[in-house]
């Protein structure tokens, strides 16, 4: 299991976050644009992705602008922020944001699922439907309700298209306050540390002033609608009260001092008291009672959490009321994690058993005999529960993983195909390129190195792959891959031009 390193604060890629969220730091961003939106992928004939050059003007964004900024932005946001690398627990929050979708009226969006190694309480939405969420919303959050609310609750803006709309607020504003967030994030990436901190939030809080008044009703805009998303996807709106609450509290105990989420979204007791009003007024017709996969989720975000001590993860899953198999889950990969490989395994074998449609338990099996050096059983067990639960993504990583320690070539169609439904996801390509160049196929694995490059915003270095790419399928005589190079070159350099407009 790819554990956390030490959990880092992220405040300086927060402060981009809140320039760009749907919160009170909405201002003026337009695209020039290409007639459509599209998607990317680097080894299937799909639409390219073009990222176009960010201009001031007056005309309001319309949903194909938001998707590609809201992608340029989640690159420079993968280029400094600390992530939490758990595909099992990215996938599980993919399908709760899918059930919350279709309650939400967000339409035209294939949202997209970033996770944060932060224990701050924290998430945030951004124009296109990239949704975020530190480590610590998991720990933070007791049930899924909870967690839900807070998805909601961000959805709402999407809905509301609070960013589309704050444009007109902030027309002067916005373009160099960008850029001095970018600057402030850069410094501190850089080792700059509080005086990078300082630029990015001394641009933000020039524009608290002018967006406050606009940005309460935004939150309460948000609010509603993620109450009533709650309600008509089975979950207890009461939740989102309880979670103002639990943070209001959290602030009276930390001395004033407010968790991420509160920066970005306040919370005054007239807000609560609207919300609770509402509340009293919604019914909900299938409630869900079952969260056991939340619960499995959220202990491995403990441990990810507490990875240098993890007895304080088991001490914070009890203290949450968890139930039992999720307290035996996370033993198993504490067992796991000390070296203790057959322990761990029966006791997930158990689970799997006893809880036969929860993915990620068979998957994490997978996942413990692959790190412990079982290379077979691990392809054993990735090849059982793909026949099982075929298109579970999880499961085709880790196979794709092993298998490149026996079978390359298997590798590289295993993840070629897994990179064609997820054309966003950078530990894809990371593998992929690895697969390409061990199994010969050497233009390809520049390529899929480029394709890493570029979604983790180091856009020169992609290019440079590209160059090297363009060589070496020359020098094979491979039409398709000279041919695929030269489309993402141009989608490339529509990036780069994207992301020198925020320096």
């Amino acid at each position: 299991m790819t554990m956390l390193r030490r959990l880092l604060p992220c405040l300086p890629a927060l402060a981009l976050c809140q320039a760009l969220s749907a919160s009170a730091f909405d201002q003026e961003l337009v695209l020039e644009l290409p007639d459509r939106a599209t998607t990317t992928s680097a080894f299937d004939e799909q639409p390219t992705f073009e990222l176009p050059s960010l201009v001031s003007g007056s005309t309001q964004a319309v949903s194909g602008e938001e998707i590609r900024l809201g992608r340029a932005w989640l690159r420079q946001f993968r280029a400094h922020a600390p992530l939490w690398q758990d595909p099992i627990a990215a996938d599980y929050l993919a399908s709760l944001v899918a059930r919350l979708l279709p309650y939400s009226h967000v339409g035209g969006i294939d949202p997209v699922i970033t996770l944060v190694a932060s224990e701050r309480l924290n998430a945030f939405a951004v124009p296109g439907g990239v949704i975020g969420v530190n480590a610590g919303l998991f720990a933070f959050a007791e049930g899924e309700a909870p967690l839900a609310s807070v998805l909601a609750h961000e959805l709402g803006h999407l809905s509301q298209r609070h960013f589309a709309r704050g444009q007109a607020r902030a027309e002067q504003t916005r373009l160099p306050a960008m850029a001095a967030m970018l600057a402030g994030m850069l410094i501190a990436a850089g080792g700059g540390g509080d005086a990078g901190i300082a630029a990015a939030m001394g641009s933000q809080a020039a524009l608290v002033q002018d967006q406050l008044a606009y940005s309460r009703r935004f939150e309460r805009e948000a609010d509603r609608l993620g109450l009533q998303t709650l309600a008509d996807a089975g979950y207890d709106p009461q939740a989102m009260v309880e979670m103002f609450r639990t943070m209001q509290h959290m602030v009276a105990l930390q001395g004033g001092n407010p968790p991420e989420f509160l920066l970005t979204h306040p919370v005054t007791e007239s807000r609560i008291s609207d919300a609770q009003a509402r509340v009293a007024q919604l019914s909900v017709s299938s409630p869900r009672h079952d969260d056991i996969e939340f619960q499995l989720v959220r202990a491995r975000a403990l441990l990810a959490i507490h990875d240098q001590v993890p007895r304080q993860a088991q001490t914070r899953l009890a203290r949450g009321g968890a139930p039992e198999s999720a307290r035996r889950y996370l033993t198993a990969l504490i067992d796991a994690q000390e070296g203790r490989t057959d322990a761990a395994l029966s006791t997930l074998d158990a689970l799997a058993s006893r809880l036969p449609d929860l993915a990620l338990i068979p998957a994490s099996a997978a996942e413990v005999a692959l790190e412990a050096g079982r290379v077979e059983d691990a392809i054993s067990r990735s090849r059982h529960q793909l026949r099982l639960m075929p298109g579970y993504a999880p499961a085709s990583m880790l196979l794709g993983e092993a298998l490149l320690q026996r079978d390359p070539e298997a590798a590289y169609r295993e993840l070629r195909a897994l990179a064609a439904s997820r054309p966003e996801d950078p530990q894809v390509f990371t593998l992929l390129a690895e697969a390409a160049g061990r199994s010969g196929h050497r233009a390809w694995g520049h390529l899929a190195r480029a394709e890493q490059l570029q979604l983790t915003g180091h856009i020169d270095r992609g290019i440079e792959q590209l160059d090297v790419a363009k060589e070496v399928a020359e020098e094979n005589g491979d039409a398709n891959a000279l041919a695929k190079v030269e489309q993402r070159r141009k989608a490339f350099v529509g990036y780069r031009e994207t992301m020198e407009s925020f320096r």
